[in-house]
């Protein structure tokens, strides 16, 4: 009974985990430049004297969905969103370089440029970027932020870094909802890269096909423990037949 047992003991551990991956995707279905993530699992035997005949599912996440978001027109100055597969730049909490799709721009007390859930902007040469305090800060189709003081005309404060990840060092997601290469060094600022204004990215999560999928993953784990329940069955009911030859 310890097979199927172990089988579908391993099948609702994977149930559940999938189950949490959608919860979470669902979660910011209204997230700014969300990326959706995926997940799917394989069968592995497990080796070893007396295991061969063991099977276990594990987890084999492909990483995340790179279709767009949906665009949202918003009409403020400071939101942006990016066209192809170009990235902004922002200093993640842990002070490395990181990507993100949310181009909600704003200046905080300070003057720094931040996105709107509090990540410090990068400039093209990988450093902060910073406005003078009270100016009027505009950002252009080429990623160039330029403020006014006053009566004074626009001065250029300096331009955002665009970064497009490769094949051969593609984005993988942190802990913190940010996106870093794989081999965790920066990637080049594109030159090419480009903005659409007043628009901002939303997310890529489809909120129905979402739903079906935890119905569907919700089933499979309750599939999964009735068989654990029949292999426990199963079990008391082969011990009381021994104890009945004995």
């Amino acid at each position: 009974m310890d097979k199927l047992i172990y089988t579908a003991m391993t099948g609702a551990n994977a149930a559940a985990n999938r189950q949490a991956v959608l919860s979470n995707n669902l979660a910011n279905v209204s997230t700014n430049g969300f990326r959706a993530e995926l997940s799917t699992y394989r069968a592995v035997p497990v080796r070893g004297d007396g295991s061969t005949t063991r099977v276990m599912a594990l987890e084999a996440t492909p990483g995340f969905s790179d279709i767009p978001g949906s665009p949202q027109r918003t009409g403020r100055a400071m939101d942006a969103m990016t066209t192809g597969n170009s990235w902004f730049a922002v200093q993640g909490l842990d002070g490395t370089e990181a990507y993100t799709r949310n181009g909600s721009f704003e200046v905080d007390s300070e003057g720094t440029i931040k996105t709107n859930n509090g990540y410090t902007v990068f400039s093209d040469g990988s450093a902060p970027l910073t406005a003078p305090a009270g100016a009027e800060v505009t950002l252009g189709s080429d990623g160039t932020l330029s403020a006014k003081v006053g009566n004074q005309p626009p001065t250029g404060i300096g331009r955002l870094k665009l970064a497009t990840p490769t094949a051969d060092d593609p984005l993988k997601r942190g802990d913190d909802g940010l996106f870093r290469t794989t081999s965790t060094e920066p990637m080049p600022n594109d030159t090419n890269a480009r903005l659409q204004l007043g628009v901002i990215e939303g997310s890529n999560v489809n909120a129905i096909e979402t739903m079906v999928g935890m119905i569907q993953t919700a089933r499979q784990f309750e599939a999964q423990t009735r068989l654990m329940q029949t292999a426990e069955q199963d079990d008391r009911s082969a011990a009381q037949l021994l104890s009945m030859q004995g």
